[in-house]
């Protein structure tokens, strides 16, 4: 085997290992950490460039949050997204009252990829809202999983 070859099948190996642990990274946060539904505010559907997403603000339940900006952490109860209050995080939130009830709003919105075929999930009828299904990492910005839409009560996940 001629030398270049054999430098540009280490460089190969290397780039394979490295998408390969990043994957199964992924894979073992998906299987091993916490996973939550949490209501979202969808923003631009479309960019010509990185192809039709959807971007999403996820909402949570502020514990112990001021009501202007602040740094914040990630947890789940009973089944619900948290934001709690967190000098270390990089994420930061703001809480706002929607229908009289504190909630708070990630500032960093979360891209949902979705296929060119499928119509826009963030266009809902009335008394329709979208939802996301997220994994909760350590540290940083919480991973979509899947869209749902809840009405009168019912979460549904869509296809």
């Amino acid at each position: 085997m001629s030398p270049p070859l054999r430098k540009g099948l280490v460089v190969a190996a290397i780039h394979l290992a490295m998408v390969a642990s990043l994957g199964g990274k992924l894979l073992i946060d998906r299987a091993t950490r916490p996973r939550v539904w949490a209501r979202t505010v969808p923003v631009d559907p479309d960019d010509p460039i990185r192809g039709r997403y959807v971007r999403l603000r996820v909402e949570g339940a502020p514990v112990d949050l001021p009501d202007d900006y602040s740094h914040v952490a990630l947890a789940a109860r009973n089944g619900t997204l948290v934001l709690t209050a967190s000098d270390g995080s990089a994420l930061t939130a703001h809480v706002s009252n929607r229908n009289g009830q504190r909630v708070a709003l990630l500032d960093q919105p979360l891209a949902f990829f979705i296929p060119e075929h499928v119509p826009d999930p963030s266009v809902r009828a009335a008394g329709e809202e979208l939802w996301v299904e997220v994994t909760l990492p350590k540290r940083g910005a919480p991973r979509p999983l899947r869209l749902g839409v809840r009405k009168d009560g019912t979460l549904t996940p869509l296809d």
